[in-house]
C-alpha cells in the first residue's frame, strides 16, 4: 500500500471482500468514514483500511456478531487514546509553560548522558592510541 487514497473497488480486492459488504460495514462501524469525492466515490485511506482489516478479521476469523464487533473496535480505540497524552493549553498559560519546561529539562538531561557517553568511548579510543 503506497497511495495517500484507495477505491472501494480496490478495498474490496485487497481485503477479499464485496464492495457491498464494505459499504454494509459503514452504516454499522461509524469508525469508518472514508472521504467522499464528487460524485460520492469513497477515498479510504490507510487508517479506514486498518479497520477494515479489524473488522474483517472479527467477524469471519474470531466470530463476533456485529454488535460484539463493534464493541470491540469502540473498545480498542478508548484504550488507545487513554494511552496518549491529552494535551488541551488552550486557556492554561501555566500549564503550556510546565509542560514546555518539562519536556526541555528531559531534553537536556538526555543530552547530558548522551555527552557523557561520548566523553567516556572518546576517552578509551584516546587511551587505547597511547598503547
Amino acid at each position: 500500500m503506497n497511495k495517500y487514497y484507495y477505491s472501494i473497488g480496490e478495498v474490496g480486492n485487497l481485503l477479499g471482500v464485496k464492495t457491498h459488504v464494505i459499504r454494509y460495514w459503514e452504516t454499522q462501524f461509524p469508525q469508518l468514514k472514508p472521504k467522499k469525492r464528487s460524485g460520492h466515490n469513497r477515498r479510504y485511506t490507510t487508517e479506514d483500511i486498518q479497520i477494515l482489516k479489524n473488522i474483517k478479521d472479527m467477524l469471519y476469523n474470531q466470530k463476533f456478531t456485529i454488535e460484539g464487533a463493534k464493541k470491540k473496535l469502540t473498545a480498542n480505540q478508548k484504550a488507545e487514546r487513554s494511552e496518549q497524552p491529552e494535551f488541551n493549553f488552550a486557556d492554561d498559560l501555566q500549564a503550556k509553560k510546565k509542560y514546555i519546561k518539562d519536556a526541555l529539562l528531559d531534553m537536556k538531561n538526555s543530552a547530558d548522558t548522551l555527552s557523557d557517553s561520548i566523553r567516556k568511548v572518546l576517552k578509551e579510543v584516546m587511551n587505547e592510541k597511547k598503547l
